[in-house]
């Protein structure tokens, strides 16, 4: 008899262990695709800058895996001199703009416009210097728990300017890189460090930094970016779950707004192997 119920018992619980695995299908809104301009334009230090690529594509559905490219834009970048660079599909369907002849100019302002399907739109920003990087030192006892490899970027501010900075990590053995930002408030005209810690860093890894110069307006934007991408486990890059709007203007049908931000950089770059 106590058997019986035994089997009784079991064969309830795997019906109802069965029964949580079902699958259901969520039936979410898709709100009407948005142009997505990907135009962060940046200068490193040691080239001439001349290749720049600017990248268009639409918003999709959450489930969706592929990202919608956009073809047949006009783009343009004009300078304070009225000279204009354009930037060409090279690869049809790609929805990546090449321009081969950028000049870039520390504190210059640029004018960007797309034209697509009719619609124009615009932003103007400053290309932002940054500091060269000056070295980087290897804590190995760093992190929360005093056990994990820690890895300091120094670079000078320059005092004499108000200064906003991007800061991009790419460990070897990950596919997405980390990224803060700061502004010089507390240490302008001082040796100032990024850290960057990771559990899973070890001895013979390469980390890809890469410091950039930003303005005030595209720092105030990556802020909102990375507080949404870290409350939702993500990079800021991808898209957030959010809307946030950039510099970028709709001249055409101001109430369709376009996502995205045009910015121009100079950049310092260094890959360190971890010891």
């Amino acid at each position: 008899m106590k058997t019986k119920k035994y089997i009784i018992l079991i064969l309830i619980l795997v019906l109802g262990i069965s029964s949580c695995e079902e699958v259901i299908d969520v039936d979410l809104n898709t709100a009407a695709p948005r142009l997505v301009i990907d135009a962060a334009l940046k200068w490193e230090k040691g080239t001439d800058g001349a290749n720049q690529i600017i990248k268009l594509s639409t918003t999709t559905g959450y489930f969706d895996q592929n990202i919608p490219k956009v073809s047949g834009a006009t783009i343009f970048v004009t300078n304070e001199d009225a000279v204009i660079f354009d930037f060409i599909e090279t690869v049809p369907y790609s929805g990546e703009y090449l321009c081969t002849n950028f000049i870039p100019v520390v504190d210059a302002t640029y004018t960007l416009t797309v034209i697509q399907n009719g619609i124009n739109y615009t932003a103007t920003e400053q290309l932002k210097p940054v500091p060269s990087i000056d070295k980087i030192e290897q804590k190995d006892d760093g992190g929360f728990s005093g056990e994990n490899i820690e890895l300091k970027l120094f670079y000078t501010d320059n005092g004499l300017t108000n200064d906003y900075y991007l800061f991009r990590s790419q460990l070897s053995t990950y596919q997405i890189p980390a990224y803060s930002v700061s502004r010089d408030e507390f240490y302008q005209g001082n040796q100032i460090f990024g850290i960057y810690s990771n559990e899973d860093i070890k001895s013979g890894d390469t980390v890809d930094f890469t410091l950039s110069g930003i303005s005030e307006g595209y720092f105030n934007y990556l802020q909102v970016l990375l507080s949404i991408a870290g409350s939702a486990g993500g990079s800021p890059f991808q898209s957030p779950p959010a809307t946030v709007r950039g510099n970028i203007v709709n001249n055409t049908v101001i109430d369709n707004y376009v996502l995205g931000f045009f910015s121009l950089s100079e950049t310092d770059h260094v890959v360190y192997t971890v010891n």
